[in-house]
């Protein structure tokens, strides 16, 4: 069975690396399947496959429901590839694994990425948790990456919490936007302004026009009032529409002065060392919090304590306390169970804090 292991990963490893679409998406599962067994094998390929990733541009693409992003990231992509780009698109949908999310759709809309033999458009489902979003995506672009796809669209195609996810595994954040629905900054966060390097107007054709130049006057005024992700960038507003590829050409030389100007300064690569390492912090939080709610003995005591604290019987943080006792006993009774306690408690902060 390991002897098979191994030729597998090597079968996949040659695949990717020749630019074989069968062996990209076969990988791409791999990498994104829950089976205790396909771990090791997932992780032996993506360390092969990590010394030939990293050379693309990481864009992430976001927007209000109908700002179209189908359409203009169909016509942003068949831009890049005309101009000898490859290009990867990879959705993000926190809803996949109950409605099956809306790739298919996408697809649909995509008429011309989707069967652009330059262009390469696959899901990314959360396995349950915006976690499993992170980490397939994150594996993926190492994946399409290694295939030498250059340029990589991360859709989100959710709402919430899904443009934090996207903004840090990116080098670029684009924040799609719609004039003419009312009051213009309705429906966006003050946060999602802080994660853009780039808003645009999108349908900004015919009688819309107008409306799109006077709405990213709006955008302009409120992102002077929030904190940009850079001191070295003020990110632009610009207008565009996707149906009809105006100022998409524009969009994409603003993205590739972005890049250079954080390379000269010494940030590009910073930035992604730190997406990285507080990617690490982040799994080892998840992993730590599956293996706290899945342990035996803290599953014995956490409805009593929770009742505790719901009576007022009990603080949080004696609640919290009792629970990682139980989680680090090595037996019930044993006095190695405080020490034991005393270091997952440690772990934990040290998880919370995030890298020194």
């Amino acid at each position: 069975m390991s002897r098979r292991r191994r030729v597998d990963v090597d079968a996949y490893a040659q695949g990717v690396l020749a630019g074989d679409r069968t062996a990209l998406g076969r990988a791409i599962t791999l990498v994104e399947s829950r089976r205790p067994e396909h771990a090791a094998q997932a992780q032996e390929l993506l360390v092969r496959l990590l010394p030939h990733s990293g050379a693309s541009h990481r864009v992430g693409i976001t927007g209000v429901p109908g700002v179209g992003k189908s359409t203009f990231i169909d016509a942003f992509g068949t831009n890049l590839t005309a101009a000898g780009h490859r290009v990867a698109v990879l959705a993000v949908d926190p809803s996949s694994s109950r409605t099956g999310g809306s790739i298919l759709g996408d697809k649909t809309r995509m008429d011309r990425l989707a069967t652009d033999p330059a262009a390469f458009v696959r899901p990314s489902p959360t396995s349950g948790t915006l976690g499993g979003v992170a980490r397939a995506t994150r594996e993926t672009i190492v994946v399409v990456e290694a295939a030498g796809y250059d340029v990589v669209l991360v859709e989100t195609v959710g709402v919430g919490q899904s443009e934090t996810v996207v903004a840090e595994m990116v080098d670029f954040f684009l924040v799609l936007m719609l004039a003419g629905a009312g009051d213009e900054l309705q429906g966006i966060k003050k946060g999602i302004l802080e994660l853009a390097d780039l808003v645009a107007v999108n349908k900004a054709e015919d009688d819309n026009a107008a409306a799109a130049r006077v709405a990213a006057q709006d955008y302009t005024r409120a992102l002077h009032l929030v904190t940009p992700p850079s001191e070295l960038w003020q990110p632009p507003v610009l207008t565009c529409s996707g149906l009809r590829n105006e100022g998409l050409d524009t969009i994409w030389e603003r993205i590739d002065e972005h890049r250079r100007t954080m390379v000269d300064a010494g940030r590009f690569e910073a930035r992604r060392q730190g997406q990285q390492l507080r990617w690490m912090w982040s799994m080892v939080d998840e992993r730590l919090m599956a293996a706290l709610r899945a342990h035996p003995a803290v599953a014995a005591e956490v409805a009593g304590i929770e009742a505790d604290v719901l009576a007022g019987r009990l603080t949080a943080t004696l609640a919290a306390e009792r629970l990682l006792s139980a989680f680090g006993l090595a037996a019930p009774g044993t006095t190695a169970s405080r020490p034991a306690a005393r270091e997952t408690t440690a772990s934990v902060e040290r998880t919370a804090e995030g890298p020194q």
